[in-house]
């Protein structure tokens, strides 16, 4: 973590939550394209791979957030987000799915339990 450690405490933690929820994302969800054909357990068993990678991101963003001063439910609420603003991308381009308007509905239900859990 040397280089980003000049960053801010929250920065740091986001960067590194956001790098996370990418590999997370195509665990999760990749396998339905790519390995649609192959049995259950050779997606399952690429996913647990590729979420290898999401844990060594994601622990360390959390800790360091955590022992940054940043709550739990921050935390949480934080991860909610990134998820949401990855999830969609990769819905539209790699899965080719269509935006719908349910996408903006859930960001703003999001910006709701970021206010509450972020006011002091």
């Amino acid at each position: 973590m040397e280089p980003m450690s000049s960053l801010p405490v929250s920065l740091h933690t986001v960067v590194l939550l956001i790098a996370s929820n990418v590999f997370m994302t195509f665990a999760w969800y990749g396998h339905l394209k790519n390995l649609a054909d192959k049995p259950w357990y050779v997606a399952a068993l690429v996913s647990w791979g590729i979420a290898l990678f999401e844990y060594l991101l994601q622990v360390p963003g959390n800790r360091i957030g955590y022992a940054g001063g940043i709550t739990l439910a921050q935390l949480k609420i934080t991860q909610e987000v990134i998820t949401l603003a990855v999830f969609v991308p990769f819905a539209m381009t790699f899965m080719n799915q269509p935006f719908k308007a349910d996408f903006i509905w859930a960001g703003l239900c999001l910006v709701g339990a970021v206010y509450f859990i972020f006011r002091a």
